[in-house]
């Protein structure tokens, strides 16, 4: 909204000139994201906590002594995320640019399957069926990448860029669809699974951000494009004024999240960011850096999966108990050492994905 507002301005004197760099837009993007959670933070905690009274919010798959420990913590605190992202991204982005309303889109639709399973689990106990969630997810989906191929069918290539080797593009054609649809579903519930202690999911999203960000800005620019022998997808480098947002509404949520949390994000705000980050990835052609980018979320989701696969198939568990971060509270880790070591293994990461940009 401000990008209209502002940018017309530059005409009549320079100074709004810095309105139309993306570099300035998204550092604005981040505070302002920043002073909303800060804003709406506390107001909606007491909201959450006056409607969750009594009431039990933590997972069945836990540790006993981590449900005593944080009975009575309210959940669904990702709506603040939502309104920091959402409102952050809509002050500061270009929104003719179709890419920025899919990753918009992506964060309030999964946001809202996810604001549904927690209001339910609320009210039932239950939460919503896997199989209703899930189709909701796999619907949203394919929905946002029709408006991605549909609405820019001559510019859009649907195809797999290779990291470490130049030109390296597989064509995916119709199959495309499903493995972004995957991509984007399947680091949408890596998200979730991963959400286990406190700020042990929000911490990541400010690395992957920060990493999407970097990788948006220099995918959209035609010339570091071709400088670094990556594919360039025109308009993508928009995408960083959102990833701003989202980096500064990770921070914002963090500072109610950290140890002794005030509020969890619950689904609300799991699936939104696992869809963020999953989205970015397909936007800006790195879905096989997202592996290395969301790696912690990558292991715990497939800690789960190895615990699953072994008790069904040989009656032993792997883990003492799944997510992976549950293996290691249970031996005996403080919990604030598992969250910042977890941190550090993915800033690490991180910076070895942007790493691979030049490395062609």
């Amino acid at each position: 909204m401000l990008y209209y507002l502002l940018v017309p301005l530059a005409k009549d004197h320079i100074v709004f000139n810095v309105f139309r760099y993306l570099t300035f837009r998204s550092f604005m993007a981040l505070i302002s994201a920043l002073v909303i959670s800060l804003i709406v933070g506390p107001w909606l905690i007491r909201r959450l906590r006056r409607m969750q009274h009594g009431t039990e919010t933590l997972r069945e798959d836990t540790p006993e002594h981590h449900r005593l420990a944080k009975k009575g913590t309210p959940t669904m605190g990702g709506v603040i995320i939502l309104c920091a992202i959402l409102g952050s991204t809509f002050l500061w982005a270009n929104l003719t640019n179709r890419y920025v309303w899919v990753a918009m889109l992506a964060v309030a639709g999964y946001g809202l399957i996810g604001m549904w399973d927690d209001w339910t689990k609320i009210r039932t106990k239950r939460g919503v069926p896997a199989r209703g969630k899930l189709a909701a997810q796999v619907i949203l989906a394919l929905t946002l990448l029709q408006i991605v191929y549909w609405q820019s069918a001559e510019a859009w290539q649907p195809v797999l860029a290779i990291p470490f080797f130049k030109g390296w593009l597989l064509h995916l054609g119709v199959w495309w669809f499903m493995f972004a649809m995957l991509v984007i579903i399947g680091a949408s519930n890596a998200v979730n699974l991963t959400d286990g202690l406190d700020g042990l999911a929000i911490g990541p999203i400010v690395m992957a951000g920060a990493a999407f960000g970097v990788i948006a800005y220099l995918t959209g620019n035609f010339r570091a494009a071709d400088y670094l022998k990556i594919l360039n997808v025109r308009g993508a480098g928009e995408l960083s004024v959102f990833c701003g947002a989202l980096i500064g509404a990770a921070i914002g949520f963090l500072w109610f999240n950290c140890h002794p949390a005030e509020v969890f994000m619950g689904d609300a705000g799991s699936l939104a960011l696992g869809a963020a980050i999953g989205t970015l990835a397909v936007l800006t052609k790195a879905e096989l850096l997202l592996p290395l980018i969301g790696g912690i979320y990558v292991v715990e989701a497939g800690s789960v999966i190895v615990q699953v696969a072994s008790f069904k198939l040989t009656g032993r568990r792997v883990f003492r108990m799944a997510p992976l971060h549950h293996h290691y509270e249970l031996t005996g880790w403080p919990e604030p050492k598992i969250v910042v070591r977890f941190w550090i293994v993915s800033f690490a990461l991180a910076l070895l994905a942007l790493t691979t940009l030049k490395l062609r």
